[in-house]
This record gives C-alpha cells, sequence and structure tokens, in this order.
C-alpha cells in the first residue's frame, strides 16, 4: 500500500470477483490524528486515503506490477453519500467492489489503467468513484521525472514550509496540519508543504504527494466558506496534470463555481494549482455545510 506506517493502511484483505473485477475489504477507525472526524462524520479524504491504496495493492496483487514501479494518479472523481460516513460505537467496516476498464498494457503489464469503485458500509452505498493513474518502471519513471527522482538529495533539500493561514480559516486545530500560506491576493494562497508531517509524509519522496494537493483542495474551498463555517468535500473532480515539486513555489487559487443563488448548504468550488507558470491541478469540489446535515 505505499506505507511505512502499518497503522496508517486502512486495506484488511481482497479477493477476485470476475474478469478486471475485484472486491477489497477495509476498516476506518473511529478517529485518526490526520483524517479528523468532524460533527460526528468521517472525513471523506479517508475515503480518497483507502481509494488510494487500493493502487498499490490490485496492481501488485491481481496485475503482477513489481515493487519499485511508480503509481501516478491522473484523475480523481468521487461522490460520497454523507449520512454513509456517520460514525458509530465500532470502527467502520467497508465492502469496495473494484472494477478495472482501459487497461493499457506495455510489455504485458499495465501503463495506465482506470478504476471504477463502488463502496458500500452495512449494505448501504457510502460512495461512488472514478480513477485513473499510470504504472511506471523506474527507467521511464526517472525519464518522467527528468533527473529529479533521486529521493534522497530531493526529499532532504525541500525548503521549510511558509508561514501557515489561521486555523479556523481551514477547519484544523493543528499548524502542522494546515498546507495553505497566506498571500496578498484573496483567494489565492502559496502551497505549504512540510516534509516533517507524519501522515502526509509517511515515507520520503521525490514529490508533492496527491493526497497533499487533495488537503489543498479542501482548505482551499473552507476557506470559501461564510463565516468560515465547517464544510465537508462531498464530490471532487480533480485531474493532475503534472508532479508538484518541492522547490519551486506552488499556488492555489480558487473561485466559486455556482451563481449567488445556489443554496448555502451545498456550493461548488474551483480550485486550481499553478507552477512554473503550467497548471499542477485543476479541481471542482461541492462542499456542504456539515451543521445542516
Amino acid at each position: 500500500m505505499h506505507r511505512a506506517a502499518l497503522s496508517e493502511v486502512f486495506l484488511t484483505g481482497w479477493e477476485k470477483a470476475g474478469a478486471d473485477t475485484y472486491t477489497v475489504s477495509a476498516q476506518w477507525p473511529r478517529s485518526h490524528s490526520f483524517y479528523v472526524p468532524e460533527h460526528g462524520m468521517h472525513d471523506p479524504l479517508l475515503l480518497c486515503e483507502t481509494v488510494r491504496q487500493t493502487f498499490p495493492l490490485l496492481t501488485h496483487v491481481a496485475y503482477g506490477v513489481p515493487f519499485g514501479y511508480q503509481l501516478s494518479w491522473s484523475r480523481l472523481q468521487y461522490t460520497i453519500n454523507p449520512q454513509a460516513l456517520r460514525i458509530e460505537r465500532t470502527p467502520a467496516d467497508l465492502q469496495i467492489h473494484a472494477m478495472f476498464s482501459d487497461i493499457r498494457y506495455h510489455r504485458q503489464l499495465p501503463a495506465m489503467m482506470t478504476m471504477h469503485l463502488e463502496v458500500v458500509r452495512n449494505g448501504s452505498l457510502v460512495a461512488m468513484v472514478s480513477t485513473r493513474f499510470g504504472c511506471h518502471s523506474p527507467a521511464v519513471y526517472q525519464r518522467l521525472r527528468g533527473g529529479r527522482s533521486d529521493i534522497g538529495e530531493v526529499f532532504v533539500n525541500a525548503p521549510q514550509p511558509p508561514q501557515p493561514v489561521s486555523r479556523s480559516s481551514v477547519g484544523r486545530l493543528r499548524k502542522q496540519d494546515i498546507v495553505l500560506s497566506p498571500t496578498e491576493e484573496r483567494r489565492r494562497w502559496q502551497l505549504r508543504v512540510d516534509t516533517s508531517h507524519p501522515v502526509l509524509f509517511d515515507h520520503a519522496l521525490d514529490h508533492v504527494p496527491g493526497m497533499l494537493l487533495l488537503e489543498a483542495v479542501r482548505q482551499a474551498s473552507h476557506a470559501m466558506q461564510p463565516l468560515g463555517r465547517p464544510a465537508m468535500p462531498v464530490s471532487m473532480d480533480i485531474s493532475f496534470n503534472r508532479y508538484v515539486e518541492f522547490n519551486e513555489p506552488c499556488w492555489i487559487e480558487a473561485e466559486p463555481a455556482d451563481d449567488a443563488a445556489s443554496s448555502a448548504a451545498r456550493r461548488t468550488v474551483r480550485v486550481n494549482a499553478l507552477q512554473g507558470g503550467t497548471f499542477a491541478f485543476n479541481a471542482t469540489t461541492e462542499v456542504m455545510d456539515v451543521a445542516a446535515m
């Protein structure tokens, strides 16, 4: 699952269900240090991390992708049923029904894949997810990274993170968990990358991880909420266009994507990341006022 800490692994088993179809079991803890529950609800980004862990599990055990290959996100789309996220007296046991399509092979190994997932809890639908990702051999990955694949050098030389925005503006209680830094422009922030973070950087990397970028989308959309009201990202569609590097500022920009007459309880926000003059990702997320649930 590409995790160093066993406590950060949420998958518990898998089995083949048919051609390019698998069932994966997972369990969410009732609480988590980073994916913090809000108003008695599991964090939707816990779903995203669970999906991310499904990539390496199934590519390695079901498709024979060797260890040492690098997986890279191309696109992620999800829609969540918020009521199914309620925390109960026991951890949440999940069944994930995964189906692969649009598989492009290179030398008998997958090079690009699309995965569709249906996440179920106690017979109730939790989420529908679709994601596309690439599988890169060490040689291909080195070419893609253009000399930036030396993890030891790149990770150690990552700059110190800039000052964070206020905790209340992004709905975070700990400075360590804030991934946005203020700028002089409204609705524009510098991406804040703290490589000492024990969850986002469970192990050394040569680029900013996708889960940190999803957190940036969440925090930017939260900062757009009226009066900083708590907001849950109940759906997201994000396209990853390039790797985000440590050694160059990355700018996060957000804007409303719905009209002024839309419901205050559900709002759509567009979030983009720019680095080196190009878009690193483009995202749209629908956020729901947690207090209105």
